[in-house]
Order: C-alpha cells, then sequence, then structure tokens
C-alpha cells in the first residue's frame, strides 16, 4: 500500500438495538420534553430579572426629581425584589435537578412541575391570581400625579411583599415601565386614566403600612392635591394578562 492509497475503512459500530435500547430511547423521550419546558420556564425568568435593569432606563428622567432619601427607598425595594426573584430562581434550579434525579416521570414529579409552572404563571403575569390584599384607589382631580409617583407607589407595594398586581387593568411585571406625563401617564405602553386603580395581592396590613408611611405614597399624593383610599380585602382578583415575549439572545444552557 502507497501513502497516497487509502487504507481499509474501519468498520462502523453497529448501532445499538433490542429491548434494553428501545426501553432507554423511550425513557429519553419521556424526560425531555418536561426538562424542556422547565428549563425555558427558568430562561424566562431569568430573562425577566435582566429586563428589569434594561427598563429602567425609561423611567430615568421622571426619577431625576425624587429627593436622596426616595431614591434610596426605591433602590432598596428594587435590591429586596431582586433577591426575592435570585431565591426563587436557585428554588426552581433545585426542583429541576430533583426532577431529572427522578427521571421526571413520576406521579408526585409531574404534579410538582405543574404547581411550580402554575407559580411562576402567577408571578410572570400569565396567570390570573386571587388572594387577601388590597383595593386602592389614587384620585388625581389636578392631573399632577406624575409617573415617578405612580412608580414609588408600585415599588413600595413590592418591598412591602406584594406577590402580583395591576394598574387600570394593565398587570404589572418585573420589567413593567410607567412613562408619561401627568394626566396622560402610560403602563408599558398602554394608556392609564385617573382614578388610578390598584390591585394588589401580599400581606393587607403590610400593604397598608407602608402606603402610610411619613413622606410615602398617601403623603406624596396628597401634596399633588390628590387622595388615596385603601381598602383591606379578603379575596382579590388580579386578573389582567401579560403577553410573554420570547428571548432574543438568551437559550437554556445545555447542562450535559
Amino acid at each position: 500500500m502507497t501513502a497516497e492509497e487509502p487504507g481499509p475503512a474501519e468498520p462502523a459500530a453497529p448501532p445499538a438495538s433490542g429491548p434494553r435500547a428501545s426501553w432507554r430511547a423511550w425513557r429519553r423521550r419521556r424526560r425531555d420534553p418536561l426538562a424542556a419546558v422547565l428549563i425555558g420556564v427558568l430562561t424566562l425568568v431569568l430573562g425577566f430579572a435582566i429586563a428589569v435593569q434594561v427598563r429602567s432606563t425609561d423611567t430615568d428622567a421622571a426619577l431625576a426629581g425624587l429627593r436622596r432619601d426616595d431614591l434610596v427607598r426605591i433602590l432598596d425595594d428594587v435590591t429586596a425584589r431582586e433577591d426575592r426573584l435570585r431565591q426563587q430562581i436557585a428554588e426552581q434550579r433545585a426542583a429541576l435537578e430533583q426532577l431529572r434525579a427522578e427521571g421526571g416521570t413520576s406521579p408526585a414529579a409531574l404534579e410538582e412541575a405543574a404547581d411550580r409552572a402554575q407559580a411562576l404563571g402567577v408571578l410572570t403575569g400569565r396567570v390570573a391570581a386571587q388572594g387577601p390584599g388590597l383595593e386602592i384607589t389614587v384620585r388625581d382631580p389636578a392631573d399632577r400625579i406624575s409617573a415617578a409617583i405612580l412608580l414609588y407607589a408600585v415599588q413600595e407595594l413590592r418591598g412591602a411583599g406584594a406577590e402580583t398586581m395591576q394598574v387600570d387593568g394593565v398587570r404589572i411585571g418585573v420589567d413593567s415601565a410607567v412613562t408619561g406625563d401627568p394626566g396622560a401617564l402610560s403602563i408599558d405602553g398602554q394608556p392609564v386614566d385617573a382614578p388610578y386603580d390598584v390591585l394588589v395581592i401580599g400581606s393587607p396590613r403590610d400593604m397598608e403600612t407602608a402606603m402610610n408611611i411619613p413622606n410615602g405614597v398617601v403623603d406624596k399624593v396628597a401634596r399633588r392635591s390628590g387622595s388615596v383610599d385603601v381598602v383591606q380585602s379578603d379575596r382579590v382578583v388580579v386578573d389582567a394578562l401579560r403577553v410573554l415575549e420570547a428571548p432574543q439572545y438568551a437559550e437554556p444552557a445545555d447542562d450535559d
């Protein structure tokens, strides 16, 4: 055999066959869709956390007029919200690993996946929710309530443990932006009109206390010739839904 002549080809390994290979292939098909769904949900949550930083630039002009104490309080609220999101992401990752270890096909694993999907649906605004909370009405007869004040109210509620909310039929997400001039405000590009009706689920006592702290939401609105009515309720229904956009750059990581 000369250097130019190719040698004999290596025989290819025979493909796996038989009942054992068929069982492995069936088990892989049963497990992969569930893992893919959970990884996709985790990616969406991570995308929302990143979007908080991106969308915050929309309100820079409004925040520029706030006092230092107000800015510090808003920053603390955002930090607390970010910590909760990171904790939730860590819990979802742990649940995913557990499902993978169990094969993802047991009834308990499937029930756990469904429960967590529902919980994430509430947090991301894809699912209607009900529970104890507040019914808040923010009146602005003089058209002096700014985007910064309405955003401040949302942040104060989040800092007090609000789990989900809507304002004038617009579901609030982690990346929601309040824009516009007094009397012509918008949330995520959707116009909202005074009086602003806020439905929020969480601890009624904690959230009402947050609304009434000195120099808080109630005080700020009063200084703009407005008023805030806060009513505690055992059953608040938040039924406005958000349409989730597919991540443009992020995709599930290959853990194999």
